[in-house]
């Protein structure tokens, strides 16, 4: 699987931090990445939060989203060198200063360095890849994505915003390629709705034991 690193420009507006999330969910999910999703958008609204509350809101950003071997790496990039942030010690009651805390409880690491024209607050989390460009689904995700891949249903990831159109096009691929499957075992009088029935007996017992139900 190809991850290809991608970054969205956005302003630090409070109301830009859902935008940001659903765009880092939509990626990592097309990357095969779902165990990580909710700590990635964790990541992204405190840092972005971040930006708002100590550089300012209205300051102009980027989102950079890469990986690093097996981990995921998230980059927040803001104008503002003058200030680093740092790790405190949250008071159970207080209102603000818990971001930089959550950040280091659901990563595997992460700082912070100065360019001459900016900071960037990067963080990682670890994956369940075993090698950059693996899977984290399994074999069979791996076989289903090379199968789509060879009939035209998978491409390189589209811009930022369009990944729905992605996924969109990969379904409807894989729900033709399922189509002509029946077809070939109704010729070959094989009953299609027996191996249906069977397909989702396998997945769904497959997919309890992934998530250990």
């Amino acid at each position: 699987m190809s991850r290809r690193s991608w970054n969205l420009a956005f302003t630090a507006e409070p109301e830009e931090v859902a935008g940001l999330r659903r765009a880092m969910r939509a990626h990592l999910e097309l990357w095969g990445l779902h165990g990580v999703v909710e700590s990635a958008q964790l990541c992204v609204s405190e840092l972005a939060s971040n930006i708002i509350t100590h550089v300012g809101t209205g300051t102009p950003a980027t989102l950079a989203v890469s990986m690093n071997g097996t981990y995921l790496r998230i980059e927040v990039q803001d104008p503002d060198t003058r200030v680093l942030p740092t790790l405190l010690a949250a008071d159970p009651d207080a209102e603000s200063g818990r971001g930089k805390v959550l950040v280091d409880a659901v990563t595997d690491r992460w700082g912070v360095y100065l360019r001459a024209d900016r900071k960037v607050t990067w963080c990682e989390l670890a994956t369940d890849l075993k090698s950059p460009s693996g899977h984290g689904g399994g074999p069979r995700v791996t076989r289903a994505e090379a199968v789509l891949t060879l009939s035209g249903g998978l491409e390189p990831p589209y811009p930022v915003g369009r990944e729905g159109v992605h996924v969109a096009v990969a379904e409807e691929t894989a729900i033709d390629l399922i189509a002509d499957l029946l077809h070939w075992l109704r010729a070959h009088g094989c009953d299609p709705d027996t191996a249906l029935d069977r397909a989702q007996e396998y997945f769904e017992a497959e997919a309890a034991e992934g998530s250990g139900q």
